[in-house]
């Protein structure tokens, strides 16, 4: 199953809102479980740079199906997967990608939020995950 339109749109009303609560201009990236663009949002005042890190937030988090923070530990030198954030066109792995699931725990997408300090980011990303459960 994937994102619907009207999922996506409430994921990212809800992130949108979480970011100007905390002031913020981010960039937010929402794909389907396949790590296909379904929608994308620039803020006034986002970095142009950020739109391409929350496009692999959103990316890492549906290859991997996992918070992009939690592949960074197998990512870190010495880990079992040193170097993994080189492969799949270069992956993200830092807090602020986060897998959307159906009300039966089914991937259906992702959500990748850059522009604002990580745990920011990470805050905005969740508003979004935790709008397709309501």
């Amino acid at each position: 199953m994937q994102i619907t339109t009207e999922q996506a749109e409430r994921v990212l009303k809800a992130s949108i809102l979480k970011a100007r609560e905390l002031g913020v201009s981010v960039c937010i990236a929402i794909l389907d479980s396949g790590g296909h663009l379904k929608t994308f949002h620039r803020m006034d005042g986002a970095w142009l740079g950020v739109i391409d890190v929350a496009i692999k937030k959103a990316k890492t988090s549906a290859l991997f199906e996992m918070e992009t923070q939690v592949l960074d530990n197998y990512s870190k030198a010495g880990a079992d997967a040193h170097g993994i954030e080189l492969t799949n066109g270069h992956l993200v792995t830092f807090a602020g990608g986060i897998p959307l699931k159906d009300v039966d725990g089914q991937m259906i997408g992702s959500i990748g939020v850059s522009g604002g300090q990580v745990a920011q980011d990470y805050a905005v990303a969740q508003s979004g995950q935790s709008a397709l459960k309501g």
